[in-house]
């Protein structure tokens, strides 16, 4: 089938590749990067436009930053609604807000549309591997037809509710407990190092107990070696976390730690560490103790 692909950034394009491996026909426009020449050698064909990639295809996928990026292909000039028809399949697998995919849902609705909330947890690894988490919102006929192509690109696929945005509010959840893990195992090297303790060693043991987990297998490593080349980047990890704050404070919930891991996030930030993977949240822990964890 006929796929549109919007987003090729470190996670789009080897999902896109995914889909193009498995045989579909993908279809991109782009913003400021050429095609990736992996894609280009995958047979994927650019065309001027969301709307013209709207045009071509029946699917598409948008996997850019932000609410406003996401806005903008959908909604904007020349974007994909101008050509969504009865039966299209719009599926966002963006982190944006919840309350912005409600109104971007009924706009396609609107049109005969339908559309799947579907953001993805994993990362870059899990991208290039097809090992993403799916966190789906949107009814189960939209659902349906989308879980073929997300079988291709991840492994753990959840339809959370069939109202649009519970995809995004899981996310959400998600993104909040990456964070305060994060802060934790990093917290705990500066700890053991500046108490004397070997990190490695200190990680190593910290494996093989309750404390275990995939963010001190994967960051904790990370945060010794000092290899901070971003698997997800901290400014896109900021804007998860305002999301949450945002939505906290319209629910009414409070967030203590969420707005902690923010405000470390943010002196990362102001350190020129924006760019960073958010492991390197380590880095605002060890200003506060004048101490940087031992390679």
């Amino acid at each position: 089938m006929n796929i549109g692909f919007i987003g090729l950034g470190v996670m789009g394009t080897p999902m896109a590749g995914h889909l193009a491996d498995a045989g579909h026909s993908i279809f991109t426009c782009l913003n400021r990067s050429p095609l990736p020449q992996d894609l280009a050698d995958k047979g994927v064909e650019v065309v001027a436009s969301p709307a013209e990639v709207a045009a071509r295809c029946d699917t598409v996928i948008v996997m850019v930053p932000d609410t406003p990026d996401v806005e903008r292909v959908i909604t904007g000039e020349g974007g994909v609604l101008e050509n969504v028809r009865e039966g299209s399949l719009v599926i966002d697998m963006s982190s944006i807000s919840p309350i912005a995919t409600q109104d971007l849902a009924a706009a396609v609705n609107a049109k005969g549309g339908l559309y799947v909330d579907a953001p993805v947890s994993g990362g870059e690894v899990g991208a290039k591997a097809a090992t993403l988490t799916i966190m789906c919102g949107g009814p189960q006929a939209a659902f349906d037809r989308a879980e073929p192509l997300f079988d291709l690109m991840g492994k753990n696929i959840t339809l959370i509710g069939e109202a649009n945005g519970a995809g995004q509010t899981c996310k959400i959840a998600n993104q909040i407990i990456v964070a305060l893990n994060i802060e934790a195992v990093g917290e705990a090297l500066v700890f053991a190092s500046k108490a004397g303790c070997d990190p490695a060693k200190v990680r190593e043991a910290l494996m093989g107990g309750f404390a275990s987990s995939k963010i001190l297998e994967v960051h904790g490593e990370r945060m010794i070696n000092r290899k901070m080349d971003p698997g997800f980047r901290i400014n896109l990890h900021q804007k998860d976390l305002n999301l949450a704050l945002q939505s906290a404070r319209a629910l009414g919930v409070s967030l203590p730690n969420t707005a902690t891991a923010q405000e470390l996030f943010n002196s990362c930030s102001a350190n020129g560490g924006g760019e960073d993977d958010h492991s390197g949240m380590v880095k605002a822990l060890e200003r506060l103790a004048n101490h940087q964890v031992a390679g």
